[in-house]
């Protein structure tokens, strides 16, 4: 079948619409007919280079490049046709993507921590990983697809292993924004740094995954909740969505901070910039208490190696620096969890959408993305 697809062609190539062909889904595939798409920057780290493998990595996978691609990871459609022996889902079914496919019976999923599946392994590239072999071409030239998804497409072809059925009463364009960035965000904080009542919570970064970790300590009952941003606009935005603070550098944070805890600092302090770069490490431990907990979330460049840490206060401060992936949690019990909260209006989403795009105007979007002007972008198909 002919659709068309959001697609990047070569390192720091723009996005641009193409025609593209999709076979018809083999065993374990589905066919999704796509109704929005989250504009998430992970995409963009892809098509600027700080998430593309190395050519060892490449060529484990079976692939020389990571282009042509297929952008997009966040997502929510309808289900149009299975292929052979599909067993969790059925046409008609509402579902949102899983960036992390999840198998049920690697070590990861037998033990509850299906956001750490095995298969995650082929996720930035390559072939459907049901057989190895290609479903998107463009042209003669076989597709990469962000994350084994694509979902910058009008229909997509994915395992079965990539999807989350949702009720088909939810809203499509919540479960967009909420299978990837909100619930990375959210689980960041309730999942993985285990926010408790009282608390004292820095959430670096205030774009689409900040807004979910300001959400997720609001929720789990943190006393005050400070958002850091250097846009003034999404520190204002951040707090008319649960944080009770806000500061636009990481100084004024460390001020706030020190007279919001009578001196003690931040419990938990989680790191959602647009880029983790090396050198906010160490800010982030020096705004967190004895015994503090921090989250690295947000992508860093892949070849990235040093880090700016205070190791002796790390260690006589009885810290803890943590990394997370989808919050540290399992995208099928997550997903429907945040999505029964949106419904009964304990998290908002709506209101954090800047702007909805047509398809032809991806590269509009992360343009206006790069600007400041978009805490999160969506495309409604």
């Amino acid at each position: 079948m002919k659709v068309r697809a959001g697609v990047c062609t070569g390192l720091n190539e723009p996005w641009t619409v193409e025609e593209i062909d999709i076979d018809e889904p083999h065993a374990h595939e589905v066919v999704v007919k796509m109704a929005y798409a989250g504009m998430c920057h992970s995409d963009e780290h892809l098509r600027t280079g700080d998430i593309s493998a190395n050519p060892d990595t490449l060529a484990m996978l079976g692939v020389e490049s990571m282009f042509p691609v297929i952008g997009g990871h966040e997502g929510a459609g309808v289900v149009e046709a299975v292929g052979e022996n599909v067993s969790s889902v059925a046409p008609g079914d509402h579902v949102a993507m899983s960036f992390i496919p999840a198998c049920g019976t690697c070590h990861w999923c037998a033990t509850g921590r299906q956001h750490l599946c095995d298969l995650g392994i082929y996720t930035l590239v390559g072939p459907m990983f049901s057989d190895g072999t290609w479903r998107h071409h463009l042209g003669e030239t076989p597709l990469n697809r962000m994350t084994q998804l694509g979902t910058f497409a009008e229909k997509i072809v994915v395992n079965e292993a990539s999807l989350v059925k949702i009720d088909p009463e939810a809203s499509l364009k919540a479960a967009a924004l909420i299978s990837c960035g909100i619930s990375t965000g959210f689980g960041s904080a309730v999942d993985r740094a285990k926010v408790a009542v009282g608390e004292v919570v820095v959430v670096i970064g205030a774009g689409g995954v900040g807004s979910g970790a300001i959400q997720g300590a609001k929720l789990a009952g943190a006393s005050a909740v400070v958002a850091v941003d250097l846009d003034a606009s999404k520190v204002e935005r951040a707090q008319q969505i649960g944080a009770t603070h806000g500061a636009t550098n990481m100084l004024d944070a460390t001020f706030l901070v020190a007279e919001l805890s009578q001196g003690r600092m931040a419990d938990v302090v989680i790191l959602t910039p647009g880029v983790l770069t090396g050198d906010l490490v160490a800010p982030a431990c020096a705004l967190g208490s004895k015994d503090a907990r921090i989250v690295a979330t947000a992508i860093a460049p892949i070849e990235q190696r040093d880090v700016q840490l205070d190791l002796f206060t790390l260690s006589m401060y009885n810290q803890t620096l943590m990394g997370t992936v989808f919050g540290s949690m399992s995208p099928k019990e997550q997903v429907p969890r945040l999505l029964k909260l949106y419904a009964q209006g304990k998290l908002i989403i709506d209101e954090l959408i800047t702007t909805e795009y047509s398809l032809d105007q991806v590269q509009q979007g992360y343009d206006d993305l790069a600007a400041g002007k978009n805490v999160r972008g969506i495309i409604a198909f």
